[in-house]
């Protein structure tokens, strides 16, 4: 399998990773995403997705 790794880029150009091994994005009402990990672990974060690179298997979300 390949999920992806989710990096959140800050204000400040920086990328920290947020979760790896990311199945599944779930846009939330608020505006927010839901992040799911392949063991079910969740994340919810004020962001949008800023790019996806699925050969890389790197996903870059923006905060907000």
């Amino acid at each position: 399998m390949c999920q992806s790794n989710a990096f959140l880029v800050k204000k400040n150009g920086t990328e920290e990773m947020v979760m790896e091994d990311v199945s599944l994005i779930t846009p939330m009402e608020d505006g927010s995403l839901e992040l799911t990990g392949l063991f079910g672990d969740r994340l919810t974060l004020n962001a949008s997705i800023k790019e996806m690179d699925l050969l890389k298997h790197k996903i870059l979300i923006q905060e907000n």
